[in-house]
């Protein structure tokens, strides 16, 4: 299974349309993609897990981590990799109980949830928006400087999220995963996800 580490793609309805995201998926990893969150919000529940069994198997062959976006319940069915949490969703420690993957917790811009999640039994946590996002506009800014205190107190992998694109992923150097949308799948998607990769880690 591949590891809490990398450039990290999540789905967008309208970047993704269903009949598309695997030829755009397969073009992310092949440009170093090595996570993958199916982040649905407008599709009935069948047709959800209907894709994730699909795109299990497809990130599988291809050793990428496949993550659900709150659904617990089908992250459970389809076995998913991992499941990706927010705030609101659902008791960490409920998930853990029933979730045997890897769980990934939002923290917006509040160490103190990250260390919460941390003690509950989170794989990773992930802080952003840290750059203006055009796929989530209102999201809350987040400083840089967070990452720095967050490296210090805890000993999770970090996910750092909102607005990443190559001429600004450089900033994030310190964090294990590096999440994207639309710097990843607006454009040529191969190059996109290479370019971020060689930006990071230069």
């Amino acid at each position: 299974m591949a590891l809490l580490k990398g450039l990290y793609g999540i789905s967008n309805e309208i970047l993704n349309p269903n009949d598309e995201i695997f030829r755009m998926l397969g073009q992310a990893i092949k440009g170093g993609l090595k996570i993958f969150q199916l982040r649905d919000k407008s599709h009935c529940d069948e047709e959800i897990l209907n894709l994730s069994l699909k795109l299990v198997r497809f990130c599988a062959e291809n050793d990428v981590l496949f993550v659900m976006n709150d659904r617990v319940d089908l992250a459970i069915e389809v076995g998913a990799d991992g499941v990706h949490i927010g705030e609101q969703d659902c008791s960490l420690r409920e998930v853990r109980k029933r979730f045997k993957g890897k769980i990934g917790v939002s923290c917006y811009d509040r160490l103190e949830l990250a260390l919460k999640a941390q003690e509950e039994g989170a794989d990773y946590v992930a802080f952003g928006a840290f750059f203006d996002s055009k796929t989530k506009p209102n999201a809350k800014r987040v400083s840089l400087d967070i990452i720095k205190k967050a490296k210090q107190e805890l000993s999770i992998p970090i996910c750092a999220i909102g607005g990443i694109n190559h001429q600004n992923i450089h900033l994030l150097k310190d964090v294990e995963m590096v999440a994207v949308i639309g710097g990843l799948w607006q454009g040529d998607i191969q190059k996109n996800a290479k370019l971020m990769i060689e930006h990071w880690k230069k």
